[in-house]
């Protein structure tokens, strides 16, 4: 069945920008494997507005497979992973297969010496995690991982040029509230199956701690605590639908996180996003996907000793990450993101989850 891409059901909002191309004119050839996760259109569009050739794709679902090339008719549907595994001309591989079997088909692809490109989360155990870290130390692939609630959000890209810039001084805390619509009626079996998907910090609260590290500037944090709890939902006793946790970073900074699968369905988008970023000289608020005053998305309210401000800034900023990891991939450099900062990002949510506290259990609230 066809999907629409759109802000309502995060699993198929594609954010869309503006096109830039970094590739001086040289084919950069890219194909999709594993279309579980609606998220993979948002990674190929990114990657396509800088530049890229989404060349192939494959799937064993032919339903989805017809969506994507819709999506993207450069496309050739390919009949294996080992088809396009086998293509010498693909210089890069997106993966947005079911998160238990995501790390495996990563290293699959690095091993063909395919750079990956991998939806969040891209492990969901410790064992996969080290199997990563083996395989990028022995390929020397670049692999990167869409974090898209900052890679994907243009507030968030503004609020890291005002850090860079001095804006509010030296960053202190992060605070994230990051709920999320559940729309069980559009979810796959796998999404209620902790084994399968990782369990709410392995898997949305990655994106969150991905955040706290890049506004903070940290390389390393050290996990505070942790809790998980499912306190709605009978009829899938392992899925957990809130979470949150907290750390202290290498630097002396702060970070906390909240999620949730609670967004109302009154509410226009999937989750109304927020982060508070307190700095030694000013502080800022990102209203990154609803803004209840005059319900825009990437609104950036800041203040410092100079002045307070109120801005709109869709459509101002666009999404630098993917022309930067283009050019990772081509030149052999780390400008989009650090290699060890993934997976450092990956370690504090997987252990995250496993050392977290289960304050409820059972789905009884109403």
């Amino acid at each position: 069945m066809e999907r629409s891409y759109q802000k309502k059901d995060g699993q198929y909002y594609a954010p869309k920008g503006k096109a830039h191309d970094v590739c001086g004119g040289k084919a950069f050839r890219v194909a999709a494997l594993g279309l579980d996760h609606g998220h993979i259109m948002g990674m190929c569009n990114g990657l396509s507005e800088a530049g890229a050739v989404i060349s192939s794709v494959f799937d064993p679902d032919g339903e989805k497979v017809a969506a994507f090339l819709k999506a993207f008719p450069t496309a050739k549907p390919k009949d294996s992973v080992e088809d396009v595994l086998k293509d010498d001309s693909i210089a890069l591989v997106v993966i947005a297969s079911i998160p238990c079997d995501r790390a495996a088909l990563a290293v699959r692809a690095m091993r063909a010496g395919k750079h990956v490109f991998v939806d969040k989360p891209c492990c969901t155990t410790m064992e996969q995690w080290e199997m990563l870290q083996k395989a990028v130390g022995e390929t020397g692939r670049c692999f990167r991982v869409y974090f898209s609630e900052r890679l994907h959000v243009e507030s968030a890209v503004y609020a890291e040029q005002l850090i860079q810039n001095g804006a509010i001084g030296t960053v202190l805390s992060v605070q994230i509230l990051a709920p999320h619509r559940k729309a069980s009626g559009t979810r796959p079996k796998w999404f209620f199956e902790k084994e399968m998907y990782g369990g709410i910090l392995t898997d949305i609260g990655s994106h969150q701690i991905e955040q706290i590290l890049a506004f903070t500037g940290a390389r390393h944090a050290k996990l505070s605590f942790s809790h998980v709890a499912n306190y709605a939902d009978r009829e899938h006793p392992e899925f957990e639908d809130f979470g949150d946790a907290s750390f202290v970073c290498d630097g002396g900074a702060t970070g906390y996180f909240r999620v949730d699968w609670f967004t109302p369905d009154s509410l226009p988008v999937w989750g109304d996003g927020r982060t508070f970023i307190l700095g030694t000289k000013g502080y800022m608020e990102l209203r990154k996907y609803f803004d209840y005053e005059e319900g825009q998305s990437d609104v950036v309210c800041w203040a410092n000793d100079k002045g307070f401000h109120r801005e709109h800034v869709h459509g101002k900023t666009g999404y630098p990450f993917f022309g930067r990891f283009i050019r990772d991939c081509i030149d052999g450099t780390e400008e989009s993101m650090g290699q060890d900062y993934v997976f450092e990002v990956m370690r504090l949510a997987l252990e995250a989850e496993e050392k977290a506290e289960v304050v409820f259990k059972g789905g009884n609230k109403q």
